[in-house]
């Protein structure tokens, strides 16, 4: 198999093409589902390894290019692991991710047990000839007692990574970026595909 000199980066979700972007060396061309005026699939799976293999699946057959597609969610233990593989289903239905945030703070305070979290990414990269490649990337923490942070996206400033004092939204862009749930992912899968990043 040849070096990958162009990738569809498989989501619509700003925060997620920069970070993917960012991890993947910069002499690869990214490619945007927006510049193709791809639309997102379904998202029918029942964990983060089928809704990541689903969406490298469907962008790939759709743009004919190698593809790299996360599926990534916050999992709250006193929450039965919610929002999970719902966490942005979580933020359209509750009207944003701050609304959502705000929902998870009362839930667990209603709880009280405690506040032990973890994010979970799952990262598939997919060749148009049919080889799929797949990676979990896992980081445990706590939810904050209220948001707190402005960097980041998504969930971030409600979560505080094991051994830190401050959530992902109050690190620099660079900091949460070699630290994430998606760069450990990543760092798993760069070892099974560093042949065709060279």
């Amino acid at each position: 198999m040849k070096k990958i000199k162009k990738i569809l980066i498989g989501t619509h979700n700003t925060g997620k093409f920069r970070e993917i972007s960012d991890l993947l060396p910069s002499k690869i061309e990214k490619i945007s589902p927006f510049k193709l005026k791809i639309k997102s699939p379904v998202e029918y799976g029942k964990t983060f390894k089928e809704n990541s293999e689903i969406k490298a699946n469907f962008f790939c057959k759709k743009s004919n290019l190698i593809t790299i597609s996360d599926d990534s969610g916050l999992e709250v233990e006193s929450l039965n692991k919610k929002p999970g593989i719902f966490s942005a289903r979580w933020a359209k239905n509750y009207g944003s991710f701050d609304k959502a945030m705000s929902k998870i703070l009362k839930k667990i305070k209603k709880k009280d047990k405690g506040s032990r979290a973890q994010f979970v990414c799952s990262l598939s990269i997919k060749w148009p000839s049919g080889k799929i490649i797949t990676e979990i990337g896992i980081i445990k923490g706590n939810i904050s007692s209220n948001k707190r942070g402005k960097n980041g996206f998504g969930y971030d400033p409600i979560f505080i990574p094991k051994g830190y004092d401050k959530t992902f939204a109050e690190m620099k862009y660079k900091e949460k970026l070699l630290l994430d749930h998606r760069f450990i992912a990543y760092k798993k899968l760069e070892k099974k595909i560093k042949t065709f990043l060279k």
